[in-house]
Parts: C-alpha cells; sequence; structure tokens
C-alpha cells in the first residue's frame, strides 16, 4: 500500500462566528493557496493538543499503581489500559463470535496517543477515568480530588 503525501496544517483560531489564520504564518499559507474571502472550503478539525492532558493522562496511571492495591506491579500505561477497559472508558466495542456460546462484545481500548485523540476527547476521557476510579477503587475520593492529586504527583526517580 502507498502512503499520499501529508498535506500542510494550517492553523486556525475560533473568532466570534468564524476561523480565522491563527497567525501571519497561517495567514501567508492560505494566500499562496489562492483562497479569498468568500471562499467555500472543506475541512476536518481538530483542536490541538495540550501537553497538560497528556502528562495527565499518564500521571492518573501511576497515581494508582502507587497507590491503590489492585494496580500493584502495573506501570502507568498498563493502568490506563485496565481502567479504560473495565469502566468502557474510550474503547471501541464490538461483537466477537465465541464458539459454542455466541456473540459476545468485546471492549477494545482506544489509543491516548497526541495523534490518535484531540485534546476535548482526551479531557473527557480524563474526567471518566477519575469518576470510574472514584466509584470503583477510591469511594473516599471525589473525581475532582483524584484529579488534582494527579496533576500534582511527582513520581519517584
Amino acid at each position: 500500500m502507498t502512503r499520499r503525501a501529508q498535506k500542510p496544517t494550517v492553523f486556525l483560531r475560533v473568532a466570534k462566528g468564524a476561523l480565522v489564520p491563527a497567525d501571519a504564518y497561517a495567514q501567508s499559507q492560505l494566500r499562496a493557496k489562492g483562497y479569498a474571502v468568500g471562499d467555500v472550503l472543506s475541512a476536518t478539525l481538530k483542536k490541538l493538543n495540550n501537553p497538560r492532558f497528556h502528562r495527565l493522562m499518564h500521571r492518573i496511571g501511576a497515581l494508582c499503581a502507587a497507590n491503590i492495591d489492585s494496580f500493584t506491579g502495573m506501570d502507568a500505561h498498563q493502568v490506563l489500559k485496565r481502567i479504560q477497559w473495565e469502566g468502557g472508558i474510550g474503547c471501541e466495542e464490538m461483537g466477537v463470535m465465541v464458539p459454542g456460546v455466541g456473540m459476545a462484545m468485546a471492549r477494545f481500548p482506544l489509543s491516548l496517543s497526541f495523534e490518535s485523540m484531540d485534546d476535548g476527547e482526551r479531557h473527557e476521557v480524563a474526567r471518566a477515568m477519575c469518576r470510574y476510579i472514584s466509584e470503583k477503587y477510591w469511594p473516599s475520593m471525589r473525581p475532582e480530588q483524584i484529579e488534582e492529586m494527579a496533576e500534582s504527583w511527582v513520581e519517584e526517580a
């Protein structure tokens, strides 16, 4: 299979009722393509990722691995995948034929990487994970407290 050349990305900023070039470079990219005021364009929009939420996800996993017995011996990534699977958070569900049983639903945790999920989705997943951890593993903590602890969590070297 051949890969298509990736098209250059033009960054836009949301203005009241409009999308405008994010900076002078984006403006020059649009001019170079010959776009003019009033042209109708097609676009796939994706909010740029905030590294804070990427770190937050990792810290949620590390916090759980260090403080919840059910995650002993697991690294942060393993914890996140298990929470995703258990809670059905950021998962794809599909029917799977099980011989002798029939159709069963299976969950497959989706990637939480920068390339796979936009910032808004990742933030929703982080909040859902904190709710799930609070309900299932840490009922003495509110989801907001878990998120705050994860944001300030410093792992041991």
